[in-house]
């Protein structure tokens, strides 16, 4: 394994500055979302949205060859789904949104998925990627392996009656969007070897799963990741910081951002 890039509290308080942001621009691209809606105005919103932070930069447009400030799938497609305005919401569809913000020279990543409109079945498959994700965050604790998280991840998923993913990962994320440690949704072996989770860890708990067989296909546009069997799939992802109390999530609001906003105004 390379060797990981622990950050020190100020990077870490960086990062909380850019994920607090990141999360305030996926909102506002989740409540986007409706029946008639393309994925090229969820980019557009995206992109003017980051264009107005001060320092703030689209992660995405940083990887080499990438062109967009998301990535949006919908239904089978996973993951890397290019936006494109013939990509039209229709009732019952699950949208993938997948955004990353670097922000004072540190990137932080997040992505959901939401159901148009309403489908029982179709929202218990999405409450199992957000259990999967809660779970997960809470294995993120020093003492605990990489493997640990995997392990979780992987049992409430098949417990579901749902496919881990096991071609892609989450990952490590700070100065570069993809760092040490990667992150399965599934484990193999006993764990022995797995990275041992550290103070100043910061990851991209990434929750990536099928309602039919875990097999993946890439689209001839040489990005969007999608189900071989054209079944359903979700995501769901936050950066999630390691301090000595355990995790802290970087890309979501806590109860102590709310009260210092009362006091603030």
């Amino acid at each position: 394994m390379k060797q990981v890039n622990l950050k020190t509290k100020q990077e870490i308080k960086i990062m909380r500055e850019g994920g607090l942001i990141l999360k305030e621009i996926k909102d506002k691209l989740v409540a986007k979302v409706a029946v008639g809606v393309n994925a090229m105005e969820i980019e557009n919103l995206a992109s003017g949205l980051i264009k107005k932070t001060p320092g703030g930069q689209a992660s995405f447009k940083m990887v080499p060859g990438y062109k967009w400030v998301t990535c949006i799938n919908i239904n089978e497609g996973l993951v890397h789904g290019i936006p494109k305005e013939t990509t039209v919401f229709k009732k019952g569809d699950l949208v993938s949104i997948d955004v990353g913000l670097f922000y004072k020279g540190f990137h932080t990543d997040t992505s959901t998925t939401i159901l148009v409109g309403s489908d029982k079945q179709k929202q218990k498959f999405l409450n199992i990627g957000k259990t999967a994700l809660k779970v997960a965050i809470n294995q993120a604790k020093v003492g605990n392996k990489i493997f640990d998280i995997s392990k979780t991840i992987e049992e409430v998923l098949v417990r579901a009656g749902t496919s881990p993913i096991r071609a892609l990962t989450g990952h490590g994320v700070g100065r570069n969007l993809h760092e040490e440690p990667y992150i399965p949704c599934f484990t193999s072996g006993s764990g022995t070897n797995s990275p041992k989770i550290e103070e100043g860890m910061a990851l991209a708990i990434e929750i990536m799963y099928a309602k039919g067989n875990p097999e993946v296909i890439v689209a001839d546009d040489g990005w969007t990741i999608a189900t071989q069997d054209g079944k359903i799939s979700a995501l769901f992802e936050e950066t999630v910081a390691i301090d000595s109390h355990g995790p802290f999530v970087l890309t979501e609001l806590s109860s102590v951002d709310t009260a210092l906003s009362a006091v603030t105004g």
